[in-house]
């Protein structure tokens, strides 16, 4: 495993310190606040360790009340609030400063055989295929174990509201499914939101910009490799009233819907 991925495996670990009581660490990716996606991938650990049946996450919904602050550890309260035959839900409050910043609540189910469908993916070269296209865009972020491939130019205006990209994270890992799960919630969060941004021309540093996320769905169909090459194809159907909506499917390389997502949030424009 490479360090960058270790670290942030490590992060998602998060430290016991009492019953229904977990505390994470924090990262500084540059951002003015605390990135979502550290929240959304620590509260589902968080929840994660407090089932004991043989149970995957299906689901994961939850808001944003407050920006975090990177340089400090957030603590997360597990409520758990049902223990059913085929379902366990549980309930999520993350803390800083003795107020919190963010809540959900996740759905955990066993595996059943059952009548199947999904969307097709839409047809993409292979991430293989894309790295000597003039038209990608390989996109890393020092120290950090993530790799975009951009199938496109998202910064040029009168375009749809819609992003496709090729994701993964670089390196080695166990095939625990709820690891891969956690990591796949951290990393979901990055680009959906802007894809409201894409027929504006406006990108995501433009100072005049004021974004940010406040609530955020995921719904896993599949176990899935988080450290091999995902697509994520997002679209904006609506943007008003300074907040915009985007929704994502994220498929495996073999075209499986692994995932989907959802997310509002604030794109203000101050004059």
């Amino acid at each position: 495993m490479s360090d960058a991925l270790n670290a942030l495996v490590a992060l998602l670990g998060l430290e016991e310190i009492e019953e229904n009581l977990f505390r994470g660490h924090s990262q500084d990716l540059g951002l003015p606040q605390l990135f979502g996606g550290q929240v959304l991938g620590q509260a589902l650990s968080a929840a994660t360790q407090t089932v004991k049946e043989a149970r995957q996450v299906h689901s994961l919904h939850g808001y944003f009340l407050r920006p975090g602050d990177p340089h400090r550890p957030v603590v997360y309260q597990v409520d758990a609030v049902r223990d059913g035959a085929s379902f366990t839900t549980r309930r999520v409050t993350a803390i800083q400063k003795g107020r919190p910043i963010f809540f959900c609540s996740a759905s955990f189910h066993g595996s059943e055989q059952s009548m199947a469908h999904q969307m097709a993916m839409a047809d993409v070269a292979q991430p293989e295929g894309l790295l000597d296209d003039p038209k990608a865009r390989l996109e890393r972020f020092p120290g950090h174990p993530i790799e975009f491939l951009h199938l496109g130019d998202e910064t040029e205006s009168s375009q749809p509201a819609r992003k496709r990209l090729w994701f993964r994270l670089t390196g080695d890992l166990s095939d625990n499914p709820a690891l891969h799960r956690n990591l796949l919630a951290y990393s979901s969060d990055f680009n959906l939101l802007t894809t409201a941004l894409v027929p504006h021309g406006i990108t995501f540093r433009d100072p005049q910009l004021q974004i940010a996320s406040l609530d955020h769905a995921i719904w896993f169909h599949h176990d899935v490799k988080i450290n091999d090459w995902l697509l994520y194809d997002m679209e904006s159907p609506w943007a008003g009233g300074a907040r915009g909506l985007a929704r994502g499917s994220i498929f495996d390389r073999s075209g499986r819907l692994v995932a989907s997502t959802a997310q509002e949030g604030l794109t203000r424009l101050r004059s």
